[in-house]
């Protein structure tokens, strides 16, 4: 009876990931099409891709990027609007936009000289226009949770980590079980 609670217990663990996977991807798919009315499965998909991806190239020409200034300022100008606009904008630029923020994985010591650590992501390496000279600014992620907490610490207390940030982000993001990550520290300050 052990072993068929055993097999039961891996065939979850191998199953509802790929289920939960292609569930999401389903629904995703469905809410699109449904916006769009299409009646082919998967065409509102395609059809939303391809315009974001012809929006993402009349954007990167300097003939329209005036005009795409002009929206931006536009919109920065509305109280509400504006902080909805540029908090998107900022996080969509941090993970893929030109200016990402997400690329210098660093250990951060709690306290000074202590053995605790946690892992974050240098997102602006000088507070001296805050009035905190010598201090960073790291994002630390929440383990299985699109949120996390900014901590401006001293540079001193700052290590830079060796390994790619996606890994390092999919480690931190996964509660410290997903594989890749090399987890050894390169001793290099600020």
């Amino acid at each position: 009876m052990r072993k068929l609670v055993n097999y039961f217990l891996r065939g979850l663990v191998v199953t509802a990931p790929v289920v939960i996977t292609l569930w999401i991807c389903w629904v995703v798919f469905q809410r699109i099409d449904g916006l769009l009315h299409l009646s082919i499965p998967g065409a509102g998909f395609v059809v939303t891709v391809v315009a974001i991806t012809l929006v993402g190239m009349i954007a990167s020409s300097l003939v329209t990027a005036g005009i795409v200034s002009v929206i931006e300022s536009s919109i920065e100008k509305l109280p509400f609007v504006r902080l909805v606009y540029s908090s998107t904008r900022d996080l969509l630029n941090a993970f893929v936009g030109e200016k990402r923020r997400f690329d210098i994985p660093v250990t951060v010591s709690l306290v000074a000289g202590g053995g605790t650590k946690v892992i974050g992501f240098v997102t602006r390496e000088s507070l001296d226009s805050f009035g905190l000279p010598g201090y960073v600014a790291v994002y630390v992620p929440q383990a299985y949770a699109f949120a996390g907490h900014l901590l401006l610490v001293p540079a001193t207390q700052v290590e830079r980590m060796a390994g790619e940030s996606a890994d390092l982000m999919a480690f931190v993001v996964s509660g410290g079980v997903a594989d890749g990550a090399r987890r050894d520290t390169r001793a290099v300050k600020g």
